[in-house]
């Protein structure tokens, strides 16, 4: 019997944000719990830490290079998801799964790229996406493009009529959710019982802006002293995102306090829906997997957002549930974005779709097999608009530069050519055994010659050959 499937990733958490962990100063007691009784990944990582890249990986198994979606979907460039490419959606839709999608997409092109007034109303990044194949397979659908308003969200179903609420965006999805699982798909209730179906719930929070909480999640931390990371740089704060972020020891702790604020939150939501799994009597045959797109810096080595090699962004939590299946415990698996929608598969039943660039490692994770995966691969390009504009006027492919690395169990090892035209190119590496907050790393102007250097750039070298990237040593 194919097992029901809960997939649950929250937006710029980042893996060190859960009690369990001992690392944030974050309260989270029904993660704690969970984690417990659940496969714990040590290792799990955003490919491309970016909201939409990472999603594109998600669904498909592939790498940005592969996929095209390279950097978010936005206003005034022409990336989403191809509606040729074969989602997980599509798979699980094919093999009987009733299906269902909650939440933001942020992988189809922007309404407002096409016109400036769309009938949906859709502003900005955001974009109504309408039934067919540009779902990928999700039938039920309670979901949006890209909107930060966490505290007055809006959805679209299966018209271009806005539906707008005045509730929390996780607090009002989960209770979407919780109704799509009592109804056992969205259709059928409990005659079709036997029918395996998959949800894919995508929380905003705690992406910024953070002070988007409730009251009674921010009462926890109100008078809660904190402590920074030792490679927090709160003097020389810039965003990756372009958003105006105050610099700054007391801002820093401000922030901080309304996301781990958002994180506490996700956690009463997220308890909310474990217990009904098990209420329900559906725990026995129900994957539930909670993760991230990718993770949050947080004043980290000076920066705030993602898009950054280190781990407090290309690190996320990834928990996998699954009674008499799936042991608990921890694993130092290399899990990477595009290996999830394998997995799942693989861990379903059900075959890979032969363009899939990630692994099956669902036979690690029950502990029938060992794969030896000797490194990740993480990539991130320039995506600014300015920096788009420069690079073409230089006659150059933006696609070719930003940074690319590996990842191994022990090391991270980043080629960075920058992001604009002419920047210097240095070549990084962290020992995170010797160097858990990556705050003494190893640079180099020049190609290295010898040593462990050379070995982790050929390593990095034959990634770029497999995922035919154009990015040069």
């Amino acid at each position: 019997m194919k097992p029901n499937i809960i997939y649950i990733f929250a937006d710029q958490w980042r893996k060190q944000a859960a009690g369990f962990m001992g690392e944030d100063e974050v309260i989270t007691p029904n993660i704690d719990q969970f984690a417990e009784e659940s496969l714990v990944f040590n290792h799990a990582l955003s490919c491309t830490p970016l909201c939409s890249p990472h999603r594109a990986a998600l669904m498909t198994g592939r790498y940005p290079q592969s996929t095209g979606v390279y950097t978010n979907c936005k206003l005034g460039a022409d990336l989403m998801l191809s509606p040729d490419e074969v989602g997980i959606g599509d798979v699980l839709k094919a093999a009987g799964y009733r299906t269902g999608y909650i939440g933001k997409w942020h992988l189809d092109l922007p309404e407002q790229n096409l016109s400036p007034e769309p009938v949906s109303g859709a502003r900005a990044w955001d974009a109504y996406t309408p039934p067919g194949p540009k779902r990928h397979g999700f039938d039920f659908w309670y979901s949006y493009g890209a909107y930060d308003h966490h505290l007055q969200p809006h959805y679209w179903r299966d018209t271009p009529e806005m539906i707008e609420i005045d509730q929390w965006s996780l607090e009002h999805e989960t209770d979407v959710a919780l109704d799509f699982i009592r109804s056992r798909g969205g259709a059928g209730g409990q005659g079709a019982a036997q029918e395996p179906f998959a949800l894919f719930l995508s929380w905003n929070p705690p992406h910024s802006p953070f002070e988007l909480v409730p009251e009674r999640y921010k009462e926890l931390y109100r008078e809660r002293g904190l402590t920074l990371r030792p490679n927090v740089s709160a003097d020389h704060l810039a965003a990756h995102t372009g958003e105006p972020f105050e610099s700054g020891d007391e801002a820093l702790l401000r922030y901080t306090r309304d996301y781990f604020a958002a994180v506490s939150g996700l956690d009463e939501q997220f308890g909310r829906i474990w217990r009904e799994v098990q209420q329900l009597g559906l725990a026995e045959n129900t994957l539930l997997v909670l993760s991230s797109d990718h993770g949050e810096l947080m004043g980290s080595h000076g920066l705030m957002a993602k898009h950054s090699w280190h781990e407090e962004s290309v690190g996320i939590p990834c928990l996998m549930h699954w009674p008499g299946r799936i042991a608990a415990g921890r694993t130092d698996l290399l899990f990477n974005s595009v290996d999830i929608m394998p997995t799942l598969l693989g861990l379903a039943g059900l075959p890979v779709p032969p363009a899939v660039e990630g692994l099956d490692l669902s036979g690690d994770v029950v502990g029938q097999s060992h794969t030896d995966i000797s490194s990740a691969f993480l990539c991130a390009f320039p995506g600014r608009k300015d920096a788009m504009d420069a690079y073409a006027a230089a006659g150059l492919d933006n696609r070719h530069y930003g940074w690319r690395g590996v990842r191994t169990g022990r090391y991270t090892y980043v080629v960075h050519k920058g992001y604009m035209p002419g920047a210097a190119v240095e070549r990084i590496l962290y020992d995170h055994e010797q160097d858990p907050y990556q705050l003494h790393p190893v640079i180099l102007m020049d190609a290295p010659r010898e040593g462990l250097m050379l070995s982790l750039e050929e390593e990095l070298r034959g990634w770029l050959q497999r995922t035919q990237d154009g990015f040069e040593l």
